[in-house]
């Protein structure tokens, strides 16, 4: 059982640079085929600075530093345990190519289902840009079968 002492942890800030070549790889992963994403000159034509990030690049920032992964270790979830629940966005600005996104995460839940074979851990987050103005909010929820 994971314990709900966890409920209001902070996660350390994870930094994630928005690089063209990491947007450009990343719409190819993902089969995004909007033009915007992979050609300069049509995200400028779009009224873009530059290469925006796709909608699900900002999970990224956690992945890239560890602090989810870290985070199991220390709730003592074996992450082969764990599986991908639910997630959701709320964009407030596009974070494009020369932007510096911070994500800073909490914890907002924990509680089980099936008679706790499976629990999950809610985790809530912002994503700042480097003028510390805000680029999304975001939710996700970890799924830790027993």
């Amino acid at each position: 059982m994971i314990d709900k002492k966890w409920i209001g942890y902070e996660l350390p800030a994870s930094v994630l640079p928005i690089e063209r070549t990491r947007l450009q790889f990343f719409a190819k992963a993902t089969g995004e085929t909007n033009p915007i994403y992979t050609e300069v000159e049509a995200a400028r034509e779009a009224g873009y600075p530059d290469l925006p990030a796709p909608p699900t690049f900002l999970f990224a920032a956690e992945l890239d530093s560890g602090a989810v992964f870290d985070l199991m270790d220390d709730m003592q979830v074996p992450i082969a345990k764990v599986l991908h629940g639910e997630q959701s966005f709320t964009y407030h600005r596009t974070a494009c190519v020369g932007d510096t996104v911070t994500v800073r995460s909490r914890v907002t839940d924990i509680y089980e289902k099936k008679s706790g074979s499976l629990e999950f851990v809610v985790k809530t987050s912002r994503a700042v840009n480097q003028n510390d103005e805000l680029v999304a909010e975001m939710h996700s929820v970890l799924v830790c079968r027993h």
